[in-house]
């Protein structure tokens, strides 16, 4: 049974969904501190939050059973990031759901600056009517700057540009000169930014960068007619000098939602001219909170049932999404990870993988994560994954090699792995074939064509004869069956791999190992093989 803890308030569809999944306990309690949550949190496999919890490193302290957050929402500054890595615990956000919700606020306060709306509102609610106060400025012709340009930057952009707004954005991450078919101009430098727009909106995350971005110095950039808009996180902001600005009349003005303390008692922007203010409203629309609530259902489902993840974002470099052949080539490089272990309990230098292929170059890092988990895992005391595998061979000193290489070998896709451990040099080769299935194709140089699974014993021996009947009647004396078995020879030396259908007992190991022809035996366990339908 999969359990999954809802510690936010969530729309009544995602519960929903949740209640209805096969083989899902949901337990609701919202309220939490980080102690209180801290004291539960390992009973479950799950859990869903939104920005009220706050999930703290002593609330990770005892993970226990617990694999994956997910953040009904974008932003994750509520999650102690790596303390859940180092826990190898996953979160992922919903960051699609809330776009559209947060692109129509910012226009919705853009026009209400230009047009002075909540003042003239106030003026009517008085009794009064002198129009001529409140001559307001239209979007059309005007320069809108946009720092921050990613989902909603990009949603802002489109619809600035059906209002005829010149449109320039900032963005560092953005390679070309250009978005939207040249529809927005990008610039390299936000300075630039400020001294250009007529209205700014702003749509970055907050990094050492960009916290207090806008700040005195920013501001003085800018032209006093220039309108400011925050709907992304108030520490983007300098709030005093917002403040200061908007009294001295050196901003025209700012429309914010989001501020560093929620709610803002005290914040010096509640008492400053031409300002407007909403409480944190950007995603909050019907058809938001639905979506966003759902997407965070089927995220961390995806996840903790079906092995999918996406929309990762305490683990650098992992694709949004993976397909069913990226899949295969994960569970391959885990069984792969799972041939070397055996090798390596006396420690691991090294880790070299290589893949070979084009349609693998965006996997490999990838790859080398799963890789690293399950060469370790059997030999450290710590839950390894996706999440912390880097993290954790960094921490021990180990060395870990991934090259792409775009031109395949025998096979379309080949992956090659090679550990470098107290025992010596090991290595495998393995490829997915059309039906879905792994295979190995070799291991240590000895050339085969075997499917990993279930329990394996390999056994390296002199190359002479009778060596296969020997060890086929010590099996039959010992009652195991063997189900398959794969032979391998280079140099006078020999690769038995036998699949059983029972499990190998010591004293059977122990025959093997005081025959003169066996060199070397051992044993692994690997799980069944699920094909994708």
């Amino acid at each position: 049974m999969t359990r999954i803890l809802v510690a936010d308030k969530l729309a009544s569809e995602g519960i929903e969904k949740l209640r209805s999944a096969a083989g899902v306990e949901v337990e609701v309690r919202t309220g939490l501190s980080p102690s209180e949550l801290g004291g539960i949190v390992g009973e479950f496999d799950g859990m869903i939050i939104r920005s009220a919890v706050k999930v703290t490193a002593d609330a990770l302290a005892k993970t226990g059973r617990l694999r994956a957050i997910a953040r009904a929402g974008v932003g994750v500054d509520n999650i102690d990031l790596q303390a859940a890595t180092g826990a190898g615990v996953l979160v992922m956000n919903t960051p699609d759901a809330n776009t559209i919700s947060t692109a129509e606020h910012t226009m919705a306060l853009l026009l209400a600056l230009m047009r002075k709306i909540p003042a003239a509102h106030t003026h009517v609610l008085s009794g009064e009517w002198k129009r001529a106060s409140f001559v307001g400025s239209q979007l059309a012709s005007r320069t809108l700057g946009i720092v921050g340009l990613g989902r909603v930057g990009r949603a802002v952009a489109r619809r600035a540009l059906a209002f005829d707004m010149r449109v320039l954005g900032f963005d560092p991450f953005i390679s070309g000169d250009t978005i939207f078919d040249g529809a927005v101009k990008v610039v390299r430098d936000v300075e630039e930014l400020f001294k250009e727009a007529d209205c700014l909106t702003l749509h970055a995350k907050v990094t050492d960068e960009t916290r207090n971005l806008i700040n005195r110095d920013a501001i003085a950039l800018m032209k006093p007619t220039t309108v400011l808009v925050n709907c992304a996180r108030g520490e983007l902001v300098d709030q005093q000098a917002l403040a200061d600005a908007l009294n001295e009349g050196k901003l025209a003005g700012a429309a914010i939602d989001v501020f560093p303390e929620e709610p803002p008692v005290g914040n010096p922007l509640l008492s400053a001219a031409n300002v407007t203010l909403t409480p944190h409203l950007g995603a909050s629309t019907a058809e938001a909170q639905a979506a966003v609530s759902l997407e965070a259902v089927d995220t961390l489902l995806d996840y903790l049932v079906r092995g999918e993840m996406r929309s990762a974002v305490n683990v650098v470099g992992l694709p949004a999404h993976f397909s069913a052949y990226d899949r295969s080539f994960l569970d391959l490089a885990c069984r792969m990870g799972g041939i070397l272990a055996p090798w390596c309990a006396s420690g691991v230098r090294r880790i070299r993988l290589a893949t070979y292929g084009s349609d693998l170059r965006k996997l490999t890092s990838t790859l080398s994560r799963q890789v690293i988990a399950d060469i370790l895992a059997p030999h450290i005391g710590a839950r390894l994954n996706l999440v912390n595998a880097d993290t954790v061979a960094k921490e021990r000193g180990l060395e870990v090699d991934a090259v792409a290489h775009e031109n395949a070998l025998d096979y379309p896709d080949t992956v090659s792995v090679t550990v470098e451990s107290g025992e010596g040099e090991r290595s495998v080769e393995g490829t997915v074939f059309a039906d879905g299935k792994p295979r190995i194709l070799a291991i240590d140089g000895y050339r085969m064509e075997m499917t990993p699974e279930k329990r394996l014993v390999l056994i390296y021996n002199d190359d002479r004869p009778g060596v296969i009947g020997l060890v086929g009647k010590l099996f039959g004396d010992h009652g195991i069956n063997i189900a398959d078995m794969t032979l391998s020879r280079r140099e006078r030396k020999a690769l038995m791999v036998l699949k059983l259908d029972e499990e190998a007992d010591e004293s059977l190991l122990r025959s093997l190992r005081e025959a003169d022809e066996i060199l070397d035996v051992r044993t692994i366990l690997l799980p069944a093989l699920h094909v994708e339908p």
